[in-house]
């Protein structure tokens, strides 16, 4: 499975950005997807899980009422809308994704995509 993040910049505190993911490949033996990020010199978190059709979702405390995460499973695409953006938000975005939706939420997917940078502006 390969997956191509996309969508990353640079934003101004308080804005929103939209992260996009593009999966090909085996992508049946995938089909739960999420994001994580790493700030830089920091480890790797979770972010957000989503399962194939949609109906479960998990995200971190501190996105929660802030993120949304869903898919377009006719493009094999999932997105991360990010509003009300924080400097604490800055990080690399990551898109993983995996057969198990927990396994996912427990930071442990299979396959992973290369980071989009997300920048916040104070």
């Amino acid at each position: 499975v390969l997956l191509v993040a996309s969508g990353g910049g640079l934003v101004q505190a308080g804005g929103s950005l939209r992260l996009s993911c593009a999966a090909s490949g085996r992508t049946f033996s995938a089909p739960a997807m999420g994001w994580f990020r790493q700030p830089a010199g920091k480890e790797r978190d979770f972010v957000a899980a989503i399962s194939w059709t949609g109906e479960r979702t998990d995200y971190a405390d501190s996105v929660k009422g802030r993120f949304t995460i869903s898919r377009d499973n006719a493009e094999n695409t999932v997105y991360l809308q990010m509003n009300s953006l924080k400097p604490e938000d800055a990080a690399a975005y990551y898109c993983a994704a995996d057969l198990a939706f927990n396994t996912i939420v427990r930071g442990t997917p299979k396959y992973w995509g290369k980071g989009t940078p997300v920048i916040v502006s104070s």
